[in-house]
């Protein structure tokens, strides 16, 4: 039976097990916070990113979370700069020209914040003259940074981005930076 395993990864830690970057770098990885031996990131989420992190040891499970052509839904909180107009969220869901070309169309709606949000580390950046709100922004690709460069592309840079749910597993009940056994 295969192995999978729910993780709740915080912000500012890489999605692998060791840091292949710059000799001497001390940036945080899975192996901090997982010591199970051979599973594997079913797809990635950046550093700068939280949230669900499938990881597994079956390379069929893995392929298909992480192959676009399975158009495996992903599920994201995301705080945007400003609040959203109608047009921006038309466009969201209709699909957003980016420079690879155009996204699928996307489910959005508007949220609250989210009542069991941890605190990031360090804080998104507060401005007192510039309003931020939340979108919970269903896709069914992967591009690299997607999410980010939608919003981006519609006029609301993202501050804060954390992945909610992957098909049918969600980080419900995980503390960031924790995991558990699906």
């Amino acid at each position: 039976m295969s192995k999978i395993i729910l993780f709740n990864k915080p912000f500012n830690v890489l999605s692998q097990f060791t840091d292949a970057g710059t000799a001497g770098s001390t940036r945080k990885t899975l192996s901090e916070f997982i010591d199970v031996p051979g599973v594997y990131a079913a797809g990635r989420l950046d550093k700068d990113s939280e949230g669900l992190l499938v990881l597994t040891d079956d390379g069929r499970l893995q392929h298909r979370i992480s192959d676009p052509k399975h158009k495996t839904p992903k599920t994201y909180w995301v705080q945007v700069e400003g609040v959203p107009d109608d047009s921006a969220l038309k466009a969201l869901r209709e699909g957003v020209k980016l420079k690879d070309g155009m996204t699928a169309p996307a489910d959005i709606r508007q949220i609250d914040e989210p009542a069991d949000l941890w605190p990031r580390d360090p804080p998104v950046r507060f401005r007192k003259t510039v309003a931020d709100s939340w979108l919970e922004i269903t896709i069914t690709e992967g591009r690299n940074r997607q999410v980010r460069r939608m919003t981006a592309a519609v006029g609301y840079p993202t501050l804060r981005l954390i992945r909610r749910r992957i098909g049918s597993w969600s980080i419900d009940g995980i503390p960031n930076g924790e995991w558990r056994e699906a």
